[in-house]
């Protein structure tokens, strides 16, 4: 349950002061990164206009703040045909002075037909508040259940799929923690180099506007996500590449 004034399901701050306030700042950036929904990479050469298809595949992100590690997500897509199941497990643990002040478990699964969403579970421990958000299919239609008054979204929603290169062409995305579903604005921002397994690749920066602070989606050149950047509250870096 949120405080009175904010709506269920909205981010929170954490119960901390002091040195620890980045804290509070971290859990806010977690939740407008939508936590992550289903993130991945590689896929295959695309076509000038045209997004490459939704790869599939184990991927294992490691996860920093101002380039100190907190933890991990690690991503599982398999596919069979046109459809794709996701199943994504975040594992954070912020420190500060040797002593943990701050810990986020996430766990989501996903299913998916083309680049269309048609189910969703997770459950999200964000040091000791627990949520949940759920969905039901029928008719071209998914509803969400996040705790408040059900959501009805007709057509083809997605989510923050940084995996799926169609998600570019959005202008609303569902947010897999929160269940609500988000205005935003994607465009390209520049390029330069990330490092991958140790090595720097050519990529170019797509900016997600819209949630609370920007997120930087990086793709290498075969439109395969390499890495994630957003700068919260306190000009702090919270990042996502693969070791």
């Amino acid at each position: 349950m949120n405080p009175p004034g904010r709506p269920e399901g909205e981010c929170r701050s954490a119960p901390f002061g002091g040195p620890v306030n980045a804290v509070s700042r971290l859990r806010m950036a977690l939740c407008a990164l939508a936590l992550l929904g289903p993130a991945l990479l590689g896929a295959p050469a695309l076509a000038e206009a045209q997004p490459a298809p939704a790869p599939s595949g184990v991927w294992d992100f490691s996860v920093s703040l101002d380039g100190k590690p907190i933890g991990r997500h690690r991503f599982t897509v398999t596919a069979q045909g046109d459809t794709r199941q996701v199943h994504s497990v975040a594992e954070f643990a912020v420190k500060f002075l040797g002593i943990t002040v701050y810990r986020y478990h996430h766990e989501a699964r996903e299913e998916w037909r083309g680049d269309c969403l048609t189910a969703l579970t997770s459950t999200t421990d964000d040091h000791g508040t627990h949520s949940s958000v759920r969905t039901e299919y029928a008719g071209d239609t998914l509803t969400v259940y996040a705790g408040g008054p059900p959501l009805v979204l007709p057509g083809c929603v997605m989510s923050y799929a940084y995996w799926n290169p169609a998600m570019r062409t959005q202008t609303r995305l569902l947010n897999a923690q929160t269940g609500r579903y988000d205005a935003v604005r994607i465009g390209a921002a520049g390029s330069g180099s990330i490092d991958v397994h140790g090595q720097p690749v050519p990529a170019t920066r797509w900016r997600i506007t819209g949630p609370p602070h920007p997120i930087d989606v990086w793709y290498s050149a075969r439109d395969a996500w390499v890495g994630l950047d957003s700068t919260v509250a306190g000009g702090r870096t919270l990042s996502y590449r693969l070791p």
